[in-house]
């Protein structure tokens, strides 16, 4: 067959069953006009293939941002998996931006203005972003500034900032704020952050996590403590109970107790402590959700690793 017998098609056309769209043969003018009437005009019809060209790039909201970073060098940077490994999620459908599934491997992203999620999980992809543990010394007060000249926690976050601007990947000025609080007294795990909906969510009381402290209390701790921490006592704010109560050591002189509770409220375990006899000399918050202290001596911090923002996240929802 020649070039030409093979490119002359006649005049039959081709179609699948499933293309047609027929008429009854007996219609009449008003069912001619209808179906007339429903069929696409040419501009709906290119808005139609435009929609179309979005959709396999990631669709209907196309997220592409022409001049922005391509996504799987963004997901590697945020911690997720190396590069490889990113191009395979995005080709398996399992991130999106902005809402939208994408599986262009060559999409580029803002990861300052864009949310980006992989498996349902927010990554933190905004270098500006910044989450600190700290071991907060007793003495330090939760508070921005005061006036009392007393050390302040926005204090520690600005000289801890200037101290490590090198080692950052921020690109504007940054401004920490604690996360919850710590009374005066009491030392431990404490956040600075200024990601704005992780911090509210942390501190809402209907996002409520798991905090354990270790206290060393007056007087002998008798095995009736720990059952009754756990099943719940009265507070002149209502009912509280712990989660976990452990007695790590315990002699007339003192005590030391390990307590877990969901409970945010004020002064809340040295209040329970109180409430069942054993007034606390010294408390410490060592964990919070899924973070320890580790390591950590007072007065020191460390930025959260994009696994522990992760787990934080999953912790509150987000």
């Amino acid at each position: 067959m020649s070039r030409e017998e093979e490119l002359d098609l006649g005049a039959e056309e081709f179609y699948d069953e499933d293309d047609l769209e027929e008429l009854p043969p007996n219609a009449d003018a008003a069912e001619l006009a209808e179906f007339d009437a429903t069929a696409l005009s040419e501009e709906e019809e290119a808005a139609a293939l435009e929609a179309a060209r979005r959709a396999s790039r990631g669709g209907e909201e196309d997220p592409h941002v022409a001049q922005g970073q391509r996504l799987q060098k963004v997901l590697a940077h945020a911690g997720v998996a190396s590069r490889r490994a990113a191009e395979l999620m995005i080709a398996a459908g399992r991130v999106r931006v902005d809402g939208v599934v994408v599986r262009e491997v060559g999409l580029r992203v803002d990861p300052v203005s864009q949310e980006i999620r992989v498996d349902g999980q927010r990554i933190l992809t905004d270098p500006d972003v910044v989450t600190l543990l700290l071991h907060k010394p007793a003495g330090m007060v939760c508070t921005m500034d005061d006036p009392q000249g007393r050390p302040t926690v926005g204090e520690y976050g600005r000289r801890w900032l200037a101290e490590h601007a090198q080692e950052l990947p921020t690109t504007g000025e940054v401004r920490l704020v604690h996360v919850g609080r710590l009374d005066t007294d009491t030392e431990g795990l404490l956040l600075l952050s200024n990601d704005g909906e992780l911090s509210h969510r942390l501190m809402h009381p209907s996002y409520e996590i798991s905090k354990t402290y270790v206290a060393i209390v007056e007087g002998q701790v008798e095995a009736w403590v720990p059952r009754k921490l756990r099943r719940g006592i009265e507070l002149e704010d209502g009912p509280v109970a712990a989660d976990k109560v452990v007695v790590k050591d315990s002699g007339p002189a003192g005590s030391i107790v390990e307590l877990s509770l969901h409970s945010g409220r004020n002064r809340i375990v040295r209040r329970m402590l109180e409430a069942v006899g054993h007034p606390v000399l010294r408390l410490a918050r060592t964990r919070l959700g899924p973070l320890s202290l580790g390591g950590l001596r007072p007065g020191e911090a460390r930025v959260l690793t994009a696994r522990e923002v992760q787990s934080l996240q999953q912790e509150v929802g987000l």
